[in-house]
């Protein structure tokens, strides 16, 4: 961790500033990406020096405490990584609750997120990290290489079963290119080979309750008007799978096109000009993730930067490193995790700020107001004559003759009359020379 030295206006004086670890922190983390979750919690937790007590979601508990077994079996001490499971009440609640947790990190739905940011501001204020939902879009431009962006926009929505806070669900194509797009985009999805064994792209949902949630997202698409190209219903007669699902001629008051279904349900929809995609893009209160499949780079750029989320990919999807930051505008989150940016969560920043003329080799204050004929010449009695000198914002006064008026203990500053024209000025004692 690295602080910075800053220059202040008096040269006598130092100023620093030093990076210390926030202290305990609290993690709850979701199902979809149990190990990813931890670790991106974690690691800069430890960067900075800080301990943890993390909360695994109730659906996916083992990982994390295998994680923990793992970590007590590599040599950390005890109390530094500690694993707690249990359902958001009690167990969620009370760490947002303690007293003694300065920092709380939260990935989930964004309904949470406002409790917990609630429950903070209600107990001891302790600061907030926040990764949640998305209704993240994708924009297919007319010049897009159209194999390129149906291979994003598969990867986009139905990686992990489509149970991705970022996923790429409200797909903008432009209208002239609509209907090849739409072709492109079924003939990707028909290949997905759903179960458990090996080869398989996509499993079940967690659980019957997303499962459920899914399969309602899917009537009330049917129910509001968008048109049902592909799936729609549930694969098998075990285990909660549900048919990758594709919705064409969806339009933005339908509630597929607004809320977060966490599920294998695509949607595309046409847009006529940019302008427009980039307002309809925006119209969300969310802003996780959004992508751009242009071969233009001034128009992939130019959209990139009117897009208000927090990441946004370029003729690709998902595309994750730990270097590169990731987190949401607006209701999609407080704050970035992963790379250098995720330190300044977990870290208080002190300034530090003390005095350099009394060290050795400088007189002390006293010593300096009265040292009128020192040996450096650097120190004046009132009567003094001096010369201006090494006055950078006025070069012009360089090389002026003055009188020493008085000393400024409280600045450390000279006050001198000019010859010129009897002008006071405030000057430190490297701008006097002495007049021999």
């Amino acid at each position: 961790m690295q602080g910075k030295t800053i220059p202040i206006e008096n040269t006598d004086m130092f100023s620093m500033t030093v990076h210390e670890p926030v202290g305990i922190v609290g993690c709850i983390i979701p199902w979809n990406f149990p190990i990813l979750m931890l670790a991106w919690k974690w690691a800069p937790i430890l960067a900075c020096g800080c301990t943890s007590v993390l909360k695994s979601s109730e659906k996916t508990p083992l990982t994390a405490l295998m994680m923990a077994d793992l970590a007590r079996q590599a040599g950390f001490p005890a109390g530094v990584l500690n694993v707690v499971s249990g359902f958001g009440n009690p167990v969620g609640d009370r760490i947002a609750r303690h007293p003694d947790i300065r920092k709380i990190c939260f990935t989930g739905s964004t309904g949470v997120g406002r409790e917990i940011a609630k429950i903070a501001g209600e107990t001891n204020l302790k600061r907030v990290t926040l990764e949640l939902g998305g209704k993240s879009a994708m924009i297919i431009c007319e010049d897009a290489d159209l194999d390129q962006a149906a291979d994003a926009c598969f990867l986009g929505l139905f990686l992990n079963h489509g149970q991705c806070c970022c996923a790429s669900s409200r797909i903008l194509v432009d209208e002239k290119i609509y209907e090849v797009f739409v072709a492109k985009c079924i003939e990707k999805a028909k290949g997905i080979k759903l179960g458990t064994a090996e080869g398989c792209f996509q499993g079940p949902q967690v659980d019957k309750i997303q499962f459920d949630k899914v399969m309602g997202y899917i009537e009330k698409g049917k129910i509001e008007g968008a048109t049902l190209a592909l799936g729609g219903t549930r694969h098998g007669s075990t285990g909660y799978f549900v048919k990758p699902t594709i919705f064409t001629n969806v339009t933005d008051d339908m509630t597929i096109a607004k809320e977060e279904i966490f599920g294998p349900v695509m949607q595309l929809m046409k847009f006529k000009t940019l302008d427009e995609a980039i307002i309809r893009a925006n119209s969300t209160p969310y802003g996780l993730a959004a992508g751009v499949c242009s071969t233009n780079i001034a128009t992939a750029m130019g959209l990139a930067r009117r897009l208000e989320a927090g990441t946004v990919w370029i003729n690709c999807y998902d595309n994750f490193d730990a270097a590169v930051p990731f987190g949401g505008y607006k209701e999609s989150g407080w704050g970035r995790e992963k790379s250098e940016y995720a330190l300044e969560n977990f870290t208080e920043v002190k300034a530090i700020t003390f005095p350099i003329a009394n060290f050795k080799g400088q007189p002390k204050y006293e010593e300096s107001r009265q040292s009128a004929g020192n040996a450096d010449g650097h120190y004046y009695a009132s009567g003094a004559r001096v010369m201006l000198t090494g006055i950078r914002m006025a070069p012009e006064l360089n090389g002026t003759f003055a009188t020493v008026i008085s000393f400024d203990e409280a600045s450390r500053r000279y006050i001198v009359q000019l010859d010129d024209d009897g002008e006071q000025k405030s000057l430190r004692p490297e701008k006097l020379a002495p007049v021999v």
